[in-house]
């Protein structure tokens, strides 16, 4: 007689096999489509759109990677990122601060640093800095919500970099940030940085069919990668959106002292505000009354994570990281918080 149970599926072998962010990016629209069918196009267009915007972005950083890969370049990109970490700590915040990148779209130039093996401390710097001010951010602030915080956020955005940098250089070596990187999916990824070519570079490599073959398979590799975590990021942007409206994170809000400058930054953490939008819910939440303060945490914590770049630096780092990131970013804004009440 045949043994039928060896035929039956292995369902929690399936499951473990499963890649959970592909699953996740299926699941909503499949849960939309049974509970609230009329959102189910909304926001697969949002997310779309978001993803065509940050397309740009994320083929330039795939294919920098791609070329670094193929002509062997690793080593000489590493020897630019030795030498004294302190001074590349405030150089990635300074740079991080005039980026023109949202909290999304530096995720595909992070991961290229990383792949490239750049020191966590000085991507940690540029990591916090870069999602929070730009020109055109500083002018939008400028007009909304005045000179003084424009210049308050942008000094707060850097400072936040040199922290979370310098935090990370002085505890490298404990166990919360040595070896930090996720093992490589196996569909592939940017954290999965393979042994580089040895020797010279070899800068035209397209005459190499082995470097051919490299950079078409990292190429490949980092697109799978980078495309599923940052659609899985604008889903929960569009859900957000929708379902979180600013006039209830409004409401919540208001209020002066130091436990409202907390709950801003635990309010700001996870809430997902385009920084622009923010700007003018901002300029809304100050007219009713809202603390200078409590604003200036809001912002700082929630550009740094946002739910979308939460979640991307999930996918590029181990969970103690992910920790110690979000740790920084919120005691960082409820530093910025309080500095900002006095100097208001």
């Amino acid at each position: 007689m045949t043994d039928l149970s060896q035929r039956q599926p292995n369902l929690p072998g399936l499951f473990k096999r499963i890649d959970k962010a592909w699953l996740i990016i299926v699941l909503i629209p499949l849960l939309l489509a049974i509970f609230d069918p009329g959102r189910v196009w909304p926001t697969i267009r949002i997310a779309a759109g978001a993803i065509s915007h940050t397309g740009i972005f994320i083929v330039v950083a795939i294919t920098l990677v791609a070329y670094v890969k193929a002509t062997g370049a690793e080593t000489l990109l590493a020897k630019a990122f030795e030498g004294d970490q302190t001074r590349m700590i405030v150089l990635a915040s300074l740079l991080g601060g005039l980026s023109p990148f949202c909290s999304c779209e530096v995720i595909p130039f992070i991961a290229a640093l990383l792949a490239v093996g750049a020191p966590l401390a000085a991507v940690m710097a540029f990591w916090l800095s870069s999602p929070l001010m730009d020109p055109a951010m500083f002018t939008i602030t400028w007009a909304e919500l005045g000179l003084d915080f424009a210049i308050g956020k942008t000094v707060a955005a850097v400072a936040l970099g040199m922290f979370g940098g310098y935090v990370t250089m002085f505890f490298a070596k404990s166990p919360v940030f040595a070896d930090p990187l996720r093992a490589k999916p196996q569909i592939g990824g940017c954290c999965g940085v393979q042994k580089p070519f040895q020797g010279r570079p070899a800068w035209q490599f397209w005459h190499d069919a082995g470097r051919r073959d490299t950079f078409r398979a990292t190429w490949i590799e980092n697109a799978v990668f980078l495309f599923k975590w940052l659609l899985l990021a604008y889903l929960f942007e569009a859900l957000m959106l929708h379902y979180i409206p600013a006039e209830t994170i409004a409401r919540v809000l208001g209020g002066e002292g130091l436990g409202t400058i907390l709950l801003a930054a635990l309010v700001g953490m996870p809430a997902y505000l385009n920084g622009y939008a923010a700007v003018g819910l901002l300029g809304g939440l100050m007219e009713q009354g809202m603390a200078p303060g409590a604003a200036m945490a809001f912002v700082i914590a929630g550009g740094v994570s946002c739910i979308p770049a939460a979640v991307a630096v999930w996918a590029l780092v181990k969970p103690r990281v992910f920790a110690a990131y979000i740790g920084i970013a919120f005691t960082g804004a409820i530093l910025a918080g309080l500095a900002w009440t006095t100097i208001a």
